[in-house]
């Protein structure tokens, strides 16, 4: 089945990670371009913030605030989204967190609330994605990293946990394009962004 997506003024669009840098940009530039965005971050003040700023320009947008690690909230996300605009055409994947400090220095605490987030938000916002796209189509965007293909001191949680979204990535498009799925899926591996 091939995939048709529509025009970025005819899609809603779901955006985790959304209440400041990538994520953020990205609603503001698509609903600039008249999508309807459904933003999606922990922090329910700065979605307000970022929603309320993207409808004073004349944007369509909601907020739903919730942590990607809760495969419940992504559902529950993709819930909200099709109440709202009765459908979804994009999901993005983008929410992330980084530690900095040799491999033996990060606890195991901070590792794994790292992965919970970057690995386990991008699978769980995925399958919620899936559920909802695989009959209607449409998109699904994973933010990785550069480091999703290499190793980097000082780093190495953040470069294991991108290579992670990668190879759940690139498996989840095989086995959508053997299902004959009409869903695009894509990896983006952006480089250093001066995020806060």
């Amino acid at each position: 089945m091939s995939v048709k997506l529509k025009p970025i003024a005819e899609q809603v669009i779901v955006i985790t990670g959304a209440s400041s840098g990538i994520g953020l940009a990205t609603a503001q530039a698509a609903a600039k371009r008249g999508a309807r965005v459904v933003l999606n971050s922990r922090d329910e003040t700065d979605l307000a913030t970022a929603t309320e700023r993207i409808t004073a320009g004349g944007g369509e947008a909601m907020f739903f605030a919730g942590d990607v690690s809760d495969h419940i909230s992504m559902r529950s996300l993709a819930d909200a989204a099709v109440a709202a605009y009765g459908r979804i055409d994009t999901w993005v994947n983008n929410a992330g967190v980084s530690v900095y400090g040799e491999l033996t220095e990060v606890t195991l605490a901070d590792a794994r609330r790292l992965f919970e987030t970057n690995y386990w938000g991008t699978v769980n916002g995925s399958l919620a994605a899936v559920e909802r796209l695989e009959g209607s189509g449409g998109a699904l965007i994973n933010v990785g990293s550069e480091l999703s293909d290499t190793a980097y001191p000082l780093q190495g949680h953040y470069a294991a946990s991108k290579h992670a979204v990668k190879g759940f990535t690139d498996t989840l498009r095989m086995e959508l394009e053997k299902r004959d799925a009409p869903i695009s899926v894509t990896l983006i591996q952006p480089a250093a962004i001066d995020t806060p």
